[in-house]
């Protein structure tokens, strides 16, 4: 159920409602808009008379949210939820660039990779310190050594860090190096651990599973949202299909879907969803067109040497040329992406 309160409702008026609530055993999700408070109640809401909800006073209106992802939907908050993290905003006008190698390798390579992105535009470094690979035998990430490095490029060059987090406890040591989280398409249904994270007061980039449907995805975010923690990004990784020409199928068409379900933002990762470099650029320039409120993308400054995804990472001068074919799209839609820095 969500109980608005309109913009002249006092403040005791909203607490003695959620204290009521709360002690009819519901829980209680408080959202605030420009106009109005938004209250999202949690549990056997049929309990509840709608009717003597609409007439308490302050409230404006009361109503029970259909779909299944209660927290996550467009019913629970109709306004985009914009995350702002340092002066980087993910989900306004404004389309964040995400970029940097899969793994870290070395502290040179990471440097040099982020004074590139940087120039170019993007604003967070992504990298892999720990690393999920299919084979036990392949590069595993360099570990805390790795975080070090990614937050000492990030700060050098004015940039925020996004990097993977694969279970519980590697939550605290990566929470001292990261800005935000980033959850792969592995863990998207590890549900305990979804909840563990919700606990947490870093943003959350939350991956696609490999074969997961929308509504599947939505409820992962849920999880995340009902521990208290409403600052999730989903990110478009690409899906399995029968198709085996790329790495994955980029769902294009799940993004407008996401925007029209839900208030959160939604950034598109072409590298993974098409595993072969010439394909990132159109594909980038397709997510933008879509409406992506961001894009992830792998750069590496020496693809063939690359302990991880050399095959689908950009060199950095075709990471300029995406950055000014896509500013362009942007600017088409009446939004922008940070121009190149001289």
């Amino acid at each position: 159920m969500v109980i608005i309160f309109g913009a002249d409702a006092k403040v005791n008026e909203i607490s003695h409602v959620k204290e009521s609530l709360i002690k009819k055993g519901f829980e209680i999700h408080e959202s605030k808009g420009v106009d109005h408070t938004v209250i999202g109640v949690i549990g056997d809401t049929l309990k509840l008379d709608i009717r003597d909800m609409q007439v308490l006073p302050g409230v404006a209106d009361a109503y029970r949210i259909s779909s299944p992802y209660k927290l996550v939907s467009r019913e629970f908050k109709k306004e985009n939820t914009v995350i702002n993290i340092k002066d980087v905003e993910i989900g306004g006008k404004e389309i964040v660039i995400m970029a940097g190698p899969c793994a870290v390798e070395s502290e040179e390579q990471v440097f040099t990779i982020a004074e590139a992105v940087s120039k170019a535009g993007a604003k967070i470094l992504r990298g892999g310190a720990f690393k999920p690979r299919t084979s036990p035998y392949a590069f595993q990430g360099l570990g805390e050594e790795g975080l070090k490095i990614l937050r000492n490029a990030a700060d050098k060059y004015g940039m925020i860090v996004i990097t993977e987090v694969m279970d519980k406890d590697q939550i605290d040591l990566i929470y001292k190096y990261t800005d935000i989280f980033q959850v792969g398409a592995r863990n998207m249904q590890n549900f305990s651990f979804l909840k563990t994270l919700g606990k947490t007061d870093k943003p959350i980039m939350l991956k696609r599973g490999i074969s997961a449907t929308i509504k599947e995805w939505l409820m992962s975010a849920e999880y995340i949202l009902s521990g208290g923690n409403h600052e999730v990004i989903f990110c478009e990784r690409g899906i399995r299909t029968y198709e085996t020409y790329t790495r994955n199928t980029l769902d294009i068409s799940a993004i407008p879907i996401v925007k029209k379900l839900s208030h959160l933002p939604i950034i598109s990762d072409p590298s993974h969803g098409t595993g072969i470099r010439d394909k990132v650029l159109p594909m980038a320039r397709a997510s933008v067109a879509a409406g992506a409120d961001g894009l992830m993308i792998e750069v590496h400054n020496n693809p063939e040497a690359a302990l991880s995804d050399g095959a689908q990472s950009l060199f950095p001068q075709q990471f300029d040329e995406l950055m000014e074919q896509c500013r362009a799209i942007a600017g088409v839609l009446n939004r922008n992406i940070a121009d190149r820095k001289e």
